[in-house]
This record gives structure tokens, sequence and C-alpha cells, in this order.
């Protein structure tokens, strides 16, 4: 063990030994063996710190969107009441999603009083299943599917009544193979917080 420590040390001491030598570079001398300038570092300071503070105060107002049904890469807090088309972030608790809650953003597209219906078709995936259509006041909100990628089997939500009680929502996007209240049903309005793309 002495062995090797002495071999690893003996190993690193020239890079040591030029430790100096590139703290004064790296405090504006002009080369190694040139006298530092500090005037230098506090330029760097002035141009690297203010760069420093607005990432590190930017980067928690905005939340990366991983899900390809989503037409945005990032979104960030927008305050406000939650309208119809609006995108909406949560946090999501479901077998499928994985043994702890994720983030997830959708887009809020049947609100309390809209109508919701729900037909059952023969599954275009999987023989004897069925697939749920779901619509919001007529119009095709999306089509659920028996299987998903990795061929787990999925069961679409059926709905309990002909109108969106209050306090509630039903989310999710145009994207054939989202996750969303297709599967899950619907979320409560107050779990959800209003977004804006920002990329």
């Amino acid at each position: 063990m002495f062995r090797l420590a002495w071999h690893t040390g003996k190993a690193l001491w020239p890079e040591v030994k030029l430790l100096p030598l590139k703290a004064a570079v790296a405090l504006g001398a002009g080369g190694l063996g040139a006298p530092p300038c500090p005037g230098q570092l506090w330029k760097a300071y002035g141009i690297v710190l203010p760069i420093g503070l607005l990432t590190w105060w930017a980067i928690p107002q905005v939340t990366l969107v991983a899900s390809p049904s989503i037409d945005a890469w990032a979104v960030r807090a927008a305050p406000g009441p939650i309208m119809r088309g609006d995108l909406v972030s949560f946090s999501l608790s479901h077998p499928l999603a994985g043994p702890k809650p994720v983030g997830v953003t959708k887009y809020a597209l049947c609100l309390p009083g809209d109508r919701i219906a729900m037909i059952e078709k023969p599954s275009q995936m999987e023989r004897g299943a069925s697939d749920g259509w779901f619509y919001c006041n007529g119009h095709l909100l999306g089509v659920s599917k028996a299987r998903g990628h990795g061929g787990q089997h999925l069961d679409h939500w059926k709905p309990d009544a002909a109108v969106i009680p209050p306090g509630f929502a039903y989310v999710g996007s145009s994207h054939p193979s989202g996750f969303d209240s297709r599967y899950f049903g619907l979320v409560a309005i107050e779990r959800l917080h209003r977004m804006e793309k920002v990329l």
C-alpha cells in the first residue's frame, strides 16, 4: 500500500510543482513565469459572476418537458385561471409512472361544466380488447390504447358522469401515445399549475 502511494505521489509531483505557475496564469499573468495581474481576475469576475447569478436565478423558473406529447421543450409558471388549452403541470402518482410521483405537463382539454363522453370500440392493437374514444363537447380528444410501448396492458378511464364536475379537469394532448386522462381520469384543478411555453 505504501509503495502504491509513493508511486502515485511521484507520478503526480510534476503537476503539483506546476500549480503555482498555473495559478499565476489564472490570475491574469501573460504566461508561465510572468508576474500575475490581479486586475484581469476582477474583470473575469465581473463577467462570470453576473452570468452565474442570472443562471442560478433562471434555472428554477423553467421546467424542462421530456414528453413528446407536448409542443414545448421548456415551460415556466404563468399565474392565472386555467382556461381550455392551457399548459398545466402537476405531480402524477400512478403504477405505470414508477414508484415515485413524477412531474407531468399536459394541456387542460375539458373543464368543469363541459360534456365528457367515452365510446368503446374494438381495439386496433389487440384482439378482444377495446379502446376508449374520448370526446369533450362532441370534439374528439384522443383514443386510448390497449397496450403501452413496453407491451404493458393499459386500462382506459370510464367516466361516471356526462359532465365534468366542479373542481376537476381532463388533461391530455393530441399525441396518440400520450399517457393522460385517457388512463388516469380527471385531475383536481387545485393540483394543476398553469404554465406557458418558453421554448
